[in-house]
């Protein structure tokens, strides 16, 4: 199953996107959250701190700036661009794909 919340500006949709991965996660679901606003703050609101979301920020910056290789797989950059976050979720932070290149997921 896939869900995306959209939605403007201050509508809840970080709020909605952490209870719903929690959520499924405790029931035993395989959860992947991918945050990919422009302004990320899902791992704060999934309980994984400031600093770790932080850190994953500045991964997504870095390979936006090609400073860091692109994932070369799904599988790959949920494991090098991951975060284990409470309950089992696990956090990607994203960013739209502007000049795909072959083999970026």
């Amino acid at each position: 199953m896939k869900i995306a919340v959209v939605g403007k500006g201050g509508s809840g949709k970080t709020t909605t996107s952490a209870v719903l991965a929690r959520t499924f996660a405790r029931a035993g679901a395989s959860t992947l959250a991918l945050d990919c606003d422009s302004n990320p703050n899902l791992g704060i609101s999934l309980g994984l701190g400031e600093a770790a979301t932080e850190h994953l920020v500045a991964v997504r910056d870095a390979v936006d700036a090609g400073e860091q290789e692109h994932a070369s797989s799904p599988d790959d950059l949920v494991e090098r661009f991951g975060a284990d976050a409470p309950d089992g979720v696990r956090l990607s932070v994203v960013t739209a794909i502007q000049n795909p290149q072959p083999g970026c997921p």
